[in-house]
């Protein structure tokens, strides 16, 4: 499952994306708020953008909810299917893209998807507020796979096409219509590491 995705989203595409969307953002807010990263994994920071009254704000915060017990794991992906969302802290995560992994040998290879016909994507995804001596977190939602994604992985994180960004921050859309996969064609997949056999 998706474990790491590239944040190499330029602040002026950022900018211009949210004007043609019609989504405010914070006049405060630069591009020191979306800092690069060729990869972002587990425990490390990312941006996310979620609703800060009528406006959408970046605010830098950990990629993975903690462990629910003694011996469980970090939550990095969340099942989408069958939940009700209303209650929910809603964010986005820009990416430029996300990773798949195949094979059963490290190192694995890698697969980066991106969206066709956009400078960047966003991801659905929940956040919480800090818990003890964790810091404020995000999981991504997850969804069946796409037929892009279905040769790599069981699984898939949901990306939203830009027209239902503010859809999923606010809800404005019944879940099953936003938290489902992209139809072919809409993802580019390369391999960028060939792993062992």
């Amino acid at each position: 499952m998706c474990n790491a995705y590239e944040q190499h989203v330029r602040w002026v595409e950022y900018c211009q994306m949210m004007r043609a969307l019609e989504l405010e953002i914070p006049t405060q807010q630069t591009e020191l708020d979306l800092p690069q990263a060729d990869d972002i994994r587990i425990n490390d920071i990312g941006p996310v953008m979620r609703a800060a009254g009528n406006m959408i704000e970046l605010v830098q915060m950990n990629f993975s909810f903690p462990p629910s017990g003694a011996r469980g794991g970090p939550v990095f992906n969340f099942r989408s299917e069958g939940r009700d969302f209303t209650d929910s802290k809603r964010c986005l995560i820009p990416a430029s893209g996300f990773y798949e992994f195949t094979g059963k040998k490290y190192p694995k290879t890698k697969h980066r998807f991106s969206l066709i016909g956009a400078p960047f994507m966003a991801i659905a995804g929940l956040w919480r507020e800090a818990q003890g001596n964790h810091p404020p977190s995000f999981t991504m939602l997850t969804t069946s796979p796409g037929p892009d994604v279905e040769p790599y992985h069981n699984r898939q994180v949901v990306v939203l096409l830009p027209q239902d960004w503010a859809s999923w921050i606010y809800l404005a859309k019944p879940e099953a219509e936003l938290l489902k996969p992209l139809p072919a064609g809409s993802l580019e997949v390369e391999t960028v590491r060939k792993g062992s056999d």
